[in-house]
């Protein structure tokens, strides 16, 4: 039997939008990846001075957003350890759960420029296979970002392994946004995520209430 493939698509979703899974799925897709996991950060390295939105309502409105989906599964893996979610520590517990499994790591080419600053950048890269996620219309990622850290023929693979995704405008900090200034958010978001929101009165404005943000 050939080992299960599983691919990491990590964040902050905060919230998680229509963008996020437009990615996921086309990552699912292209790589025939039997399972796509959505890890949202505790607190992400590169954002320490950002306070997310409780960890509750994140995971609960990417439980609502993937859960026609029998590919995507959420797991809570950083919000459960706690502290600042470093991949590399979460790719060895999710390998020490899955050791026969295959990973497949997903990025943005944005954060491809900071990833000589990622937490042991080579030890990550020998446990995962890393897929650059391309913009429609941006440029090239910087590859040279990742001389010194994998071989040339590794890097040929990863180059292989790139994947192209529309040009979507949609971004959590633009949501966030609209809500604030109560403007639609009406399919940037699915629909039950919208309500959840609604409900739940979240990011509705600078100053968020207790139950959207922690006390």
């Amino acid at each position: 039997m050939a080992p299960k493939r599983i691919g990491i698509f990590g964040g902050s979703f905060d919230p998680i939008h229509l963008g996020h899974l437009l990615i996921a799925e086309q990552f699912r897709s292209e790589l025939s990846l039997d399972l796509v996991k959505f890890i949202p950060a505790k607190i992400s390295p590169f954002k320490l001075d950002y306070v997310p939105t409780a960890d509750k309502h994140r995971m609960e409105m990417i439980h609502l957003a993937i859960g026609a989906n029998p590919h995507f599964e959420l797991d809570p893996i950083e919000i459960h350890r706690g502290g600042v979610s470093y991949t590399v520590d979460t790719v060895e517990q999710l390998q020490a759960s899955e050791p026969q499994a295959q990973w497949y790591l997903l990025i943005g080419a944005d954060s491809l420029k900071d990833f000589k600053k990622w937490k042991s950048p080579d030890k990550l890269l020998r446990m995962v296979r890393l897929v650059v996620a391309k913009r429609g219309g941006c440029p090239e990622p910087d590859w040279t970002q990742l001389d010194g850290i994998v071989s040339c023929e590794d890097l040929l693979s990863i180059q292989k392994c790139r994947l192209d995704i529309p040009a979507v405008e949609i971004s959590s900090t633009g949501i966030r946004h609209r809500i604030e200034e109560d403007r639609s958010i009406r399919y940037l978001v699915p629909a039950s995520v919208e309500v959840y929101i609604q409900e739940h009165q979240l990011y509705r404005s600078s100053m968020q209430t207790s139950a959207g943000r922690p006390t």
